[in-house]
């Protein structure tokens, strides 16, 4: 169990590890400028840093190998040229030379190699001899000794005063007999060779890789550029698509070129959007279909519904000669008869919308007036409390019929699912100084509208709770009422009050000779 615990402890701090480094990546990623955060600048990022890692890890190893092939070449020249020249001077020399012997050997040595800028050393014991100049100083201790004990060239590259020199330590050897081995005479040969034509090289390999890797940059950028064309100009393709495609334009189709993941992801997008419209176009036929279904069923309604309605009203004059049971059945059916005509009546005037062929009929009218008679016409003056401007202040051009039915869903839904007092408002808001809105509330004292309800309580057929799936209410009260307000350019919005109840807001808009009046209306709603 310990240890079970203990691997998920590692588990959870691996993954605390993880969410650090992406949190990180974020803010880094959070702090690049937008326009650097497109494709194409990072596709030439990352052409750029590959080209300067190929082209710098090439010109280091072809640098180093160049240097040291010079430098190996030279060395090898000079090794070779001065051990010939010491050869032949140490013919001609004793094998215990004095000082005029030993410089004439370093005289010797010189003069058969005056061109190459040598510097010639020779020690014997105690004995020193040099010409032109004397750079024991330049040999090292370890050449020394190195030098005493061997019997071959010994050599060391030195830094003389910020220039390059090739120092070479050669012992004379002598033989005593054939087939013998070679003894030290000791007696020792130095040379300090300046290497500046060396250095000219190395800094010419060095200025030839830079211009190199310049130009090798400038071709990365150029085929960086390149390649985020061919690669951005499908994406471009796509982009464009894609926004017609949620404009509307469900035939937009893209042009499918070679065989390449972008050639897929064309296609891919061909067969989506062929899919889509053949769906949408299938959706769209139903939708017509159903449409005209409902258009159909509630115009042949019309007709017997009237007929039915004008014999019901024929028979609920005569239901006080009628048995109890008989005029409760003719109420019955009065009742039924009467909510299925508003229930056809609001379906023809769902279909109307549907299909456009609804017409605003306008009429400047007073927004006071209009209410008041919507409420006095259906008997609500004693139920709904208003506050209202004076009649003859708030003017506007309106469908008189259309805000009728707008006042009367709102009101009549308030008074039916809400509870006493329900109030009515009107107020006017300004915008601009040539824009105002009339602005309309209708509250309630109810218990207000379910969260969930809300998003839904403009849609057709909802209804916000499951208990009035019975109740006289079709759902379609408020759909009718949303279509009326935007068919004016108005907006409508449903919302709960703080303190319990619902409250429904519509907002129309003010012509400019009705926005004239707007600091009116509010003196006349005090």
């Amino acid at each position: 169990m310990r240890a079970r615990k203990a691997v998920r402890g590692r588990d959870a701090g691996a993954a605390g590890q993880d969410a650090g480094k992406r949190r990180f990546l974020g803010a880094v990623l959070d702090r690049v400028p937008l326009p650097l955060r497109g494709l194409r600048p990072r596709l030439v990022a990352a052409f750029v840093l590959v080209t300067m890692a190929s082209a710098l890890g090439t010109g280091a190893l072809a640098f180093r190998e160049a240097r040291t092939g010079v430098l190996q070449q030279s060395q090898d020249s000079v090794i070779r040229q001065f051990r010939a020249s010491v050869n032949a001077v140490a013919v001609y020399t004793s094998t215990t030379p004095d000082q005029s012997e030993l410089q004439s050997a370093v005289n010797q040595v010189l003069g058969a190699n005056q061109s190459q800028g040598w510097r010639v050393m020779a020690t014997y014991g105690g004995l020193r001899a040099y010409a032109p100049s004397a750079d024991f100083h330049r040999l090292s201790p370890e050449l020394r000794r190195s030098v005493q004990t061997k019997r071959a060239a010994v050599f060391q590259r030195i830094d003389a005063d910020g220039h390059p020199c090739l120092v070479v330590g050669m012992p004379v050897t002598y033989t005593a007999g054939e087939g013998e081995e070679s003894r030290l005479s000791g007696m020792v040969m130095y040379l300090v060779v300046p290497q500046n034509t060396e250095e000219a090289y190395v800094r010419a390999m060095i200025s030839g890789i830079e211009r190199a890797t310049l130009v090798a940059l400038c071709l990365a950028v150029v085929l960086a550029l390149l390649a985020a064309s061919g690669v951005l100009r499908p994406v471009r393709a796509l982009r464009r698509a894609t926004r017609r495609m949620a404009e509307g334009h469900l035939d937009v189709r893209l042009a499918v070129n070679g065989s390449d993941e972008l050639a897929d992801l064309s296609r891919s997008f061909n067969e989506t959007a062929a899919a889509l419209e053949q769906s949408v176009a299938e959706l769209r036929r139903l939708e017509a279909q159903a449409r005209r279904f409902v258009a159909d069923v509630s115009h042949e309604l019309r007709t017997p519904l009237a007929a039915m309605s004008a014999v019901t009203d024929m028979l609920d004059e005569k239901t006080r000669h009628l048995d109890q049971e008989t005029a409760d059945a003719l109420r019955f059916l009065s009742e039924g008869t009467g909510r299925l005509s508003g229930l056809v009546n609001d379906l023809m005037e769902i279909s109307r919308f549907d299909a456009g062929a609804v017409e605003l009929n306008l009429d400047e009218i007073d927004l006071t007036e209009s209410v008041q008679r919507t409420l006095a016409s259906r008997g609500w003056q004693g139920r709904v409390e208003t506050r209202l401007p004076r009649p003859g202040v708030l003017r506007t051009r309106v469908d008189p019929v259309r805000l009728d039915v707008v006042m009367a869903n709102l009101v009549g839904n308030a008074l039916r699912h809400g509870a006493p007092p329900v109030r009515l408002t009107m107020d006017v808001r300004e915008e601009r100084a040539d824009m105002a809105w009339a602005v309309i509330e209708v509250t309630d004292n109810g218990p207000g509208i379910a969260e969930e309800a809300m998003p839904h309580i403009f849609e057709r057929f909802y209804k916000a709770s499951t208990s009035r799936t019975r109740s006289e209410s079709s759902g379609l009260g408020l759909a009718i009422t949303a279509e009326n307000v935007h068919l004016h350019g108005g907006r409508i919005r449903a919302a709960n009050l703080p303190g319990g109840g619902a409250v429904f807001t519509v907002e129309l808009p003010l012509h400019r000779d009705s926005a004239a009046a707007a600091a009116d209306v509010a003196v006349g709603a005090r």
